[in-house]
């Protein structure tokens, strides 16, 4: 007689084995969230260096990091202008995974940082011999480590479809077994990402106001939804402002000239506190970097969500 195999063994016996999909490494959580959109159904997984809403300026890369990183098939980074701590690991990666920098991925239209903290010639008070004195007060904060190409790229949500065909081809190399998968969420998450745009232009088109930001980490964003704010507190969340860009922006808050300022968790609240001191201007914060939202492939679409509200709100009246 033939032995008599249990029901659960008999299905799995039948049943081909599932292929474990590949391990992604990301950067940052905005990153993670669209590998994990793409990743859907694959079986994989993807996890991201930083936690959410982490400032990259204040990340220490640790022995486990770097174990993560060798164990990968993929990295998927913004880049080098992001996130300098990682050039170095990337570049001794000994587990022969695949790198996808995303600064150097998809066809569209790069921007460069602004070097200079006001971004509105007609602001400030009009004394024409103010402008060399006022380069040197920001010449600090304008040494940018990060290079030309403004890094904070997936803030505008055609890019991030713009990358999704990278993505796709990427995964699709380290795990050719769902390949057809990848490159269908990648078309997927590119039509996602277009709706969302639209939504997010017809809820911003009718805000009218001057406003100001704690650093120059959304011009994507002010891109993408025509918005123009006046100047940035600093350049970078790394950078100090100078006393002179502060006393500036403290008399344009007190004539009424600024509505609010858009902050953020990785800006420190020292310089808005101080810019807002004394007047009735509106803080209001976003987080470009996704703090406090559940990890995975609805992270990305509620960080853009999450700033419109922000914009709404800084610029609604009341």
């Amino acid at each position: 007689m033939r032995p008599i195999l249990p029901a659960a063994l008999l299905t799995a016996l039948a049943s081909p084995l599932l292929a474990e999909g590949p391990v992604v490494v990301t950067d940052i959580a905005p990153v993670q969230s669209l590998v994990a959109r793409i990743m859907q159904g694959s079986g994989g997984t993807a996890r991201a260096l930083l936690p959410a809403g982490a400032s990259p300026h204040d990340f220490s890369f640790r022995p486990s990091d770097a174990r993560a990183l060798t164990d990968a098939d993929l990295l998927v980074w913004i880049g080098e202008g992001l996130t300098p701590w990682l050039a170095r690991p990337v570049a001794q990666l000994s587990g022969g995974g695949a790198v996808l920098e995303l600064l150097e991925a998809g066809d569209w239209d790069r921007r460069a940082y602004r070097q200079d903290a006001d971004f509105d010639e007609d602001h400030g008070d009009g004394d024409d011999d103010h402008d060399e004195d006022d380069h040197d007060d920001h010449a600090d904060e304008a040494e940018h480590d990060h290079g030309d190409t403004d890094p904070h790229a997936w803030l505008d949500p055609l890019v991030a479809a713009a990358w999704a065909a990278p993505l796709a081809e990427a995964l699709a190399e380290a795990d050719p077994a769902n390949a057809d998968l990848y490159r269908a969420n990648a078309v997927q998450m590119a039509a996602e990402l277009t709706e969302l745009t639209d939504e997010i232009a017809a809820r911003l088109d009718p805000l009218e106001g001057r406003y100001i930001v704690a650093h120059d980490a959304y011009g994507y964003f002010d891109d993408r939804f025509d918005l123009t704010p006046v100047a940035a507190i600093t350049l970078s969340d790394a950078a100090e402002p100078g006393p002179r860009h502060i006393a500036e922006l403290r008399a344009a808050a007190r004539a009424g000239e600024i509505a609010c300022i858009l902050t953020d968790p990785q800006t420190g609240g020292q310089w808005t506190d101080l810019v807002g001191e004394g007047t009735a201007l509106k803080v209001v914060i976003g987080d470009p970097m996704g703090g406090g939202l559940e990890p995975g492939p609805g992270l990305y679409p509620a960080i853009l969500d999450g700033l419109a509200d922000a914009m709404v709100d800084c610029l609604s009246e009341g």
